[in-house]
Formats: structure tokens, C-alpha cells, sequence
């Protein structure tokens, strides 16, 4: 544009497409969209989780079934259970055990074998919606029907149906929940945050 007005105009136009930078410490997040940067500085505030290192989040590592109850624990508030899990390889005084009895005496989550819980073992989307729609304790949906079609009558159905009606999760795609697929560190915190805050 030819005068200074208009170069002005156009000049604020561009700035105001840039993202806004994350008040997370993490610079592999700084240019995802704005959404996913605000559920990662409020799980970053709130002590949720922290990254993989003092600058990394890495949004699109897989995230392990320890690390998701431990998340959704703190989201909670770190309640106490009044009864400590007795799993082999959930031992005290590991990062996840508090959280993880926690889980059990709630019924958010049980054991893989009666006496693992496999805390390293990677979670999928359905258990994550699973485990949301638990802690908030059950709630019926208010239709049974959802547009996924890769999610049928089973165990994470009206999970899954709630959580896309709270607008907890929107899907893989307009049709595709990917419930079996491994849920990421990203996936987990922008749950934990429509979930908890919106």
C-alpha cells in the first residue's frame, strides 16, 4: 500500500497471524496451534506435568499408562487413597504409586494381570477417554450415538460418545476415533484440559 497508514494496517495484519509464544518453557510447542499451547501452559502451571527436559515437551511422544494416571491424579487435586495398590511393578515411592492407588480405589483404572499394573506399558486414546469419563464418574450420555465409525458397542463406547458430546475430544478425523491408537503427551494434556477446565 502505498502510504504509511496502509504499510502500518498491513504490517499489523501479518503480526497478528504470528502465534503467540507459550508460557511453558518448551520450544518444541512455540508454533502448534494456540488451543493445544493453552492446555499445555495451564497442565505446565498447574504442576501437572512437566516436559521431557527443561526445554522439551515432545507433544507427540507416546505417553505410558503411569504417566497418564499420574496426570490425571494431579488434575484431580493428588488425592489420597486410603488403600495402597499392591502391584509388583508399581513400587513405593515410584513417581506413579500414589496416583495409581488413587486410580484403583476409584475404579478409574484396574490391573492388567492380578498382580501388574504395567505403568510402562503405552496407552491408547480409548483407555485415556475411558479413564476421563470414569473419573467424572460414569455419566450417561446424552444420545447413544456418536459419529465414529471405528467405535463400536464395547467397552469405551459411552466414553468415547461422551467425550466427543463434552467436546472433550473431537476425533482423528470427522468419522475416525482411533481408539486403539497410542495416546501422545499432547493428546493426554489437551483431554486433561477440556475436561477439567472448559
Amino acid at each position: 500500500h502505498p502510504s504509511n497508514e496502509g504499510q502500518a494496517e498491513i504490517a499489523r495484519r501479518f503480526i497478528s497471524l504470528i502465534p503467540e509464544c507459550s508460557g511453558a518453557p518448551f520450544g518444541d510447542i512455540k508454533w502448534k496451534p494456540i488451543a493445544f499451547r493453552d492446555a499445555i501452559d495451564w497442565a505446565y502451571s498447574k504442576g501437572i506435568t512437566g516436559g521431557v527436559s527443561a526445554d522439551k515437551f515432545s507433544p507427540d511422544a507416546d505417553c505410558t499408562r503411569g504417566q497418564i494416571i499420574t496426570m490425571l491424579w494431579r488434575a484431580a487435586g493428588s488425592p489420597d487413597a486410603k488403600n495402597a495398590c499392591n502391584f509388583k511393578d508399581v513400587k513405593a515411592g515410584s513417581y506413579c504409586y500414589d496416583a495409581v492407588s488413587w486410580a484403583v480405589e476409584k475404579g478409574i483404572t484396574s490391573w492388567v494381570t492380578a498382580t501388574t499394573f504395567e505403568p510402562d506399558s503405552v496407552c491408547t486414546r480409548g483407555q485415556v477417554v475411558t479413564f476421563l469419563w470414569r473419573t467424572a464418574g460414569c455419566p450417561e450420555p446424552s444420545t447413544k450415538t456418536n459419529p465414529f465409525k471405528d467405535v463400536k458397542k464395547t467397552w469405551y463406547y459411552d466414553a468415547v460418545t461422551w467425550a466427543f458430546q463434552n467436546g472433550i475430544t473431537n476425533g482423528t478425523s470427522d468419522t475416525m476415533f482411533s481408539p486403539d491408537h497410542n495416546c501422545t503427551r499432547g493428546q493426554i494434556v489437551t483431554f486433561l484440559y477440556r475436561g477439567f477446565v472448559k
